[in-house]
């Protein structure tokens, strides 16, 4: 989509108040049962913006069993209409609608995602999501089954129950509301956790639940940590379902405490370490915005990031040379400021394990053609970094970046560029080419970049995977 079929963005909000900062169950705000918060912070300032009230065992403990109750056979929400659960699910899309710019305005002031790009693209795909939720509430159907004998068989689809929700910082309220929306649709209860950094936006939400008519208990939200009221709802004997966006590490941990307590389904999705490809044939001023929009967008924390980025040898040199340049044109600043394309990192631990990955890249080898340090003096921020001569070997070609850096690395023959789309923690697959050519992934695009405006060419999964 060119810039100038952009729709227009408002200023952000300024003097924001944060009114909702307590647990949401039932309906109803709650104090933690422990009595503790936790700051909240601006990671393009540093400054704290708010404290919120910390929910561990205890908490989960009474927002599951409101779920459970709000899920109990004759219960409002189990007798509704299916249709109506749909109309609740579009009224919720019309009030994120009115205060599509307080939320936007949150995005960007809790998570350091441009302002802009929390407008248009997260916002917008909020709506879009609820209102596709919405038109599949009373679109479920079972199956009739011929069967031998005087008998009529038939299936229906039900409910799993209650459902726990981790959410990742990345992108807060767009993981919030593609977690509950098919949930809430096929008529579930939930109790959403999300990230300790992020909580802002998924609180607000509950005010907006209660306000579209949702019966208490169906959603339940519980800020708080992952060691305590992430590992609550992993192992809580009356959830029946937990869903995950974050690390493999955290991920393998739920999956234990899921098979250890009740057997409770699980749904992970665990990052990645996606490639893209360059052939000599492409654009290759295409070839270069694709690549930066793939590996730079949100700072570089996306699961489906392009952070593998391979060149055949023909055009290698050339487009470092391009990519070094184009690196230098970004403008960093606090994301709420009109003109910025790049924001800070989401905290300090994120912050300072990109800089140890960038230490790595110059010990192991690589060659640091920009950027490389830390950029101004508060913040979260780090320059725009591109490395070439990246091998297979070293820390940054293997490890999840979540970062700002944009790694190359060269390939002389198709074999070698099909085996790296092989990876086992491969997300999507960008190809940068005048030809379509076939490769292993979840997701693959030609000449695109999800980030933009994606083409889906080709949807192949060969293998179940885990991504990393």
């Amino acid at each position: 989509m060119s810039s100038s079929a952009m729709p227009d963005v408002p200023a952000p909000l300024t003097n924001l108040q944060f009114k909702h900062t307590k647990i949401f169950i039932n309906n109803e705000w709650h104090s933690s049962v422990s009595g503790k918060k936790f700051p909240v912070f601006n990671p393009a300032t540093e400054e704290k913006l708010c404290e919120v009230e910390e929910g561990d065992k205890e908490d989960v403990d009474k927002a599951v069993k409101a779920a459970r109750q709000a899920f109990q056979i004759g219960s409002p929400w189990r007798t509704m209409d299916a249709s109506e659960r749909g109309r609740l699910l579009n009224k919720l899309a019309d009030l994120i609608e009115r205060d599509h710019l307080l939320l936007a305005t949150m995005e960007a002031m809790n998570g350091g995602k441009l302002f802009s790009n929390a407008y248009l693209m997260d916002l917008g795909g909020c709506i879009k999501t609820l209102r596709y939720c919405a038109g599949w509430a009373d679109k479920i159907q079972g199956r009739t089954i011929p069967m031998d004998g005087n008998f009529f068989t038939y299936t229906r689809s039900e409910p799993v129950g209650v459902c726990g929700q981790i959410i990742p910082w990345n992108f807060p309220l767009l993981m919030f509301l593609w977690k509950i929306g098919p949930a809430l649709s096929c008529g579930n209860t939930v109790v959403v956790k999300p990230a300790e950094q992020t909580p802002l936006t998924a609180l607000h939400m509950g005010s907006l639940i209660k306000e579209a008519g949702f019966p208490p208990g169906v959603v339940n939200i519980v800020p708080g940590y992952g060691p305590t009221a992430g590992a609550a709802i992993s192992s809580h004997m009356d959830v029946d379902k937990v869903a995950f966006t974050g690390s493999t590490e955290v991920g393998k941990l739920i999956k234990e405490a899921a098979g250890k307590s009740n057997l409770k389904r699980v749904s992970l999705e665990l990052g990645g370490k996606s490639p893209c490809i360059v052939f000599a044939d492409a654009d290759l001023d295409n070839a270069v915005e694709f690549a930066h929009q793939g590996v730079f967008y949100h700072q570089g924390q996306c699961c489906i990031a392009a952070s593998r980025l391979f060149v055949e040898e023909s055009i290698y040199d050339e487009f470092v040379r391009r990519s070094v340049e184009r690196a230098k044109k970004y403008v960093l600043g606090n994301p709420l400021t009109p003109g910025v394309s790049q924001g800070p990192q989401i905290d300090k631990e994120q912050y300072e394990k990109i800089l140890d990955l960038i230490e790595s890249g110059k010990k192991e080898g690589a060659k640091l053609e920009c950027g490389g340090g830390p950029w101004g003096n508060k913040g979260y921020f780090i320059q725009p970094t591109v490395f070439s001569d990246v091998t297979d070997d070293m820390r940054i070609a293997k490890e999840e970046v979540n970062g700002f850096i944009l790694f190359c690395s060269l390939f002389c023959h198709i074999l070698s560029a099909w085996i790296y789309t092989k990876c086992s923690f491969n997300i999507l697959s960008s190809l940068n080419t005048f030809l379509n050519k076939c490769y292993s992934s979840f997701l693959i695009l030609i000449n695109d970049n999800f980030l933009l405006r994606l083409k889906i060419v080709r949807n192949s999964l060969v293998r179940p995977r885990i991504s990393r």
